[in-house]
């Protein structure tokens, strides 16, 4: 799904990469009159940081309302549905992962070491980022819009794409008589077990690490 112009605030990016706003931060946007689109960021910003909590439940708008000490009708004047809330935190998912993933494509011409340092960085991604991990992997979307669930089923193809053609690169430098297929069976298997490092570290309340022995476990995987 292509998302909207006005489903996303301009200024996302400003939502720290940890995922969570340091007080410093969080305190800064807190003004009598915030700025046009400061609010947008103020509410993903808590957002994210209700989801970083082991266990929440499913996070209501009148709980992010009280939260942020304002009524649930203000939080309407800046996002038209809850699901638009959560497409600003997929948006930032993407947007990351993806800036990232070019950059080693980019720098990169060994499609082993584009590989590994693709899985890497989004296992990295989620650990320093628990509360996105839920949304990544689909804990917090339970409940919600299915478009959302669909979004993030389309990161991943992504991804899988991504890894395909590096390995392909990979397959080929070494040989393969069968360079399409091998890139194809090795990227679904290093995109399974890159969701799974995910969803574990989410549903072990963020004390399972994504990146556990993560060299030793690409070696296993990545010539």
């Amino acid at each position: 799904m292509t998302p909207r112009s006005d489903d996303v605030p301009q200024d996302a990016p400003d939502i720290e990469a940890s995922g969570t706003p340091s007080a410093t931060a969080a305190l800064s946007t807190v003004r009598k009159r915030p700025k046009p689109g400061e609010r947008r960021v103020q509410i993903l910003q808590t957002l994210a940081s209700m989801l970083e909590q082991p266990g929440a439940d499913r996070i209501t708008t009148a709980a992010l309302a009280a939260k942020l000490d304002v009524s649930e009708a203000a939080l309407y004047r800046h996002f038209a549905s809850k699901a638009q809330m959560f497409e600003g935190l997929i948006e930032f998912i993407e947007h990351s992962v993806f800036s990232l993933v070019n950059q080693i494509v980019e720098r990169e011409t060994s499609g082993s070491v584009q590989a590994r340092k693709i899985v890497s960085v989004l296992l990295q991604f989620g650990e320093k980022n628990p509360g996105m991990t839920r949304v990544m992997v689909g804990d917090a979307l339970v409940f919600e819009n299915d478009r959302l669930v669909a979004r993030m089923n389309q990161f991943f193809d992504r991804i899988e794409s991504q890894l395909k053609q590096a390995l392909r690169i990979a397959a080929e430098a070494a040989g393969s008589s069968t360079p399409t297929v091998d890139a194809n069976a090795q990227a679904s298997v290093l995109t399974a077990f890159s969701a799974g490092r995910l969803q574990r570290y989410a549903r072990s309340g963020f004390n399972r690490n994504p990146t556990e022995f993560m060299d030793a476990a690409l070696n296993l995987m990545v010539a």
